[in-house]
């Protein structure tokens, strides 16, 4: 258990930061989910429409540091090439 006053402070700023990036990786997962759905419903115009959306989520995540760049390089161009495929 923390004891210190900025131990303490860390806590709770690391449990407010959890929240934020939780939340930004379960919109990743779900517009990432509808990609997949679509593309295996054979609605591949609907799904690359839908391709902007999750790298954007994709991005945003590389961005705050939670996925490494390369990580979402890797996952933008699987899911693209599962589209396309």
């Amino acid at each position: 258990m923390a004891i210190t006053k900025s131990a303490k402070k860390a806590i709770r700023n690391s449990a407010r930061k959890r929240v934020f990036n939780l939340r930004r990786m379960a919109d990743t997962k779900n517009a990432v989910k509808e990609i997949k759905k679509l593309t295996l419903d054979k609605k591949k115009n609907e799904a690359v429409a839908l391709l902007p959306k999750a790298y954007k989520a994709i991005d945003k995540m590389a961005k705050r540091g939670i996925i490494k760049k390369n990580t979402a390089a890797r996952k933008k161009s699987r899911l693209t090439k599962f589209v396309t495929k």
